[in-house]
């Protein structure tokens, strides 16, 4: 009953995958790699999850390049008839951007609520967090709590995780304590 996300960037592999029943597709060049892409998943109607991607780990300006990328790929799938409302954003954690990098997305994640779509934050195990508390990938588990609950409160709305049961009581504790100082 739980949703199935492929990641793919090849038009094909997306194709055939929701053909055998896949529910969405996380192309992790946002939708910019490939340009048949972006038709697929417009004919199909189906959600994506839109990555942020860099080759290389320069930028001017960090944030409004990664906001830029994502505000393309969103434009790109809705010129092509893609309803907005299948579109969720990943600044794309671990993906052509330096350790300092990437936990500075992490800190200013709430800057990409402006671009209007859910967002997704995927740090699980990631090698910043091992870069960080100088940690192999299985020991990996607090630093990826701190990384959900940070980005939880600067406003993701989904997040990618491994260790499900750990990481969905870290996710409650911090909606609770997020919500109930909004009230």
């Amino acid at each position: 009953p739980l949703p199935l996300s492929v990641d793919t960037s090849k038009p094909g592999v997306a194709k055939a995958a929701l053909e055998a029943g896949a529910d969405l597709i996380n192309d992790i060049w946002g939708l910019q790699k490939e340009p048949e892409m972006v038709q697929v998943l417009a004919d199909a109607q189906a959600p994506v999850i839109i990555m942020h991607n860099k080759a290389t780990a320069d930028y001017n300006d960090l944030m409004a390049e990664v906001a830029g990328f994502l505000k393309a790929s969103i434009n790109l799938a809705v010129a092509h008839g893609l309803s907005r409302d299948k579109i969720i954003i990943d600044p794309g954690i671990g993906f052509g951007k330096s350790t300092v990098d990437n936990l500075t997305v992490i800190n200013r994640l709430d800057e990409l609520k402006a671009l209007g779509a859910p967002i997704l934050l995927g740090t699980s195990r990631k090698s910043v967090i091992g870069q960080v508390l100088h940690l192999p990938v299985e020991e990996r588990i607090e630093g990826t709590a701190a990384t959900v609950s940070v980005g939880i409160t600067r406003g993701a709305d989904l997040i990618r995780v491994h260790d499900v049961k750990a990481m969905v009581r870290v996710a409650r504790m911090t909606d609770a304590i997020v919500r109930s100082s909004s009230d």
